[in-house]
């Protein structure tokens, strides 16, 4: 079970509406813009939420989201899927139910600025998946600079 210093929080705040911010978490060409090399991205619950780092690969569960689902969500406020491990993090991180989840929150300040917030859990307690999680803290965090670079043109 998650403590609270073991939930990963990264916020960022974007020049653009939350629409178009929704648009860049679900929209395939919009991933591949900033956080993946291949998006396939089903925007219905139940639908795929699968990103691909290294889409070369035969084995499409090194480096990717393979498998995961959409949760939940609602344009443009929020979205909710599951979440997997790396190549070097699968054997532990993939095959656990529940997977970890991602919570993308879209807070509009006006129509042009929206705070965009993502909160990760479902990390378990030893050292493998404290690993993981300092892992993806940063991947997380650099990915959100790239965000914001390309949105607000920075």
């Amino acid at each position: 079970m998650d403590t609270p210093d073991k939930i990963i929080t990264v916020s960022a705040l974007l020049e653009t509406s939350a629409d178009s911010c929704f648009s860049y978490f679900t929209d395939n060409s919009f991933l591949s813009k900033w956080l993946t090399l291949k998006a396939d991205v089903e925007l219905k619950v139940g639908g795929k939420y699968e990103l691909f780092w290294t889409p070369e690969d035969k084995d499409k569960t090194n480096n990717s989201t393979f498998g995961c689902r959409i949760l939940a969500f609602e344009r443009p406020y929020y979205l909710n899927f599951e979440w997997k491990g790396n190549a070097g993090q699968k054997q532990f991180m993939n095959n656990v139910r529940p997977l970890t989840n991602v919570t993308v929150l879209f807070s509009p300040l006006n129509s042009d600025k929206t705070i965009v917030t993502l909160i990760h859990t479902g990390w378990r307690q030893n050292q493998q998946w404290e690993e993981a999680r300092q892992y993806f803290t940063k991947a997380w965090t650099g990915a959100f600079h790239k965000l914001e670079h390309i949105v607000n043109r920075t």
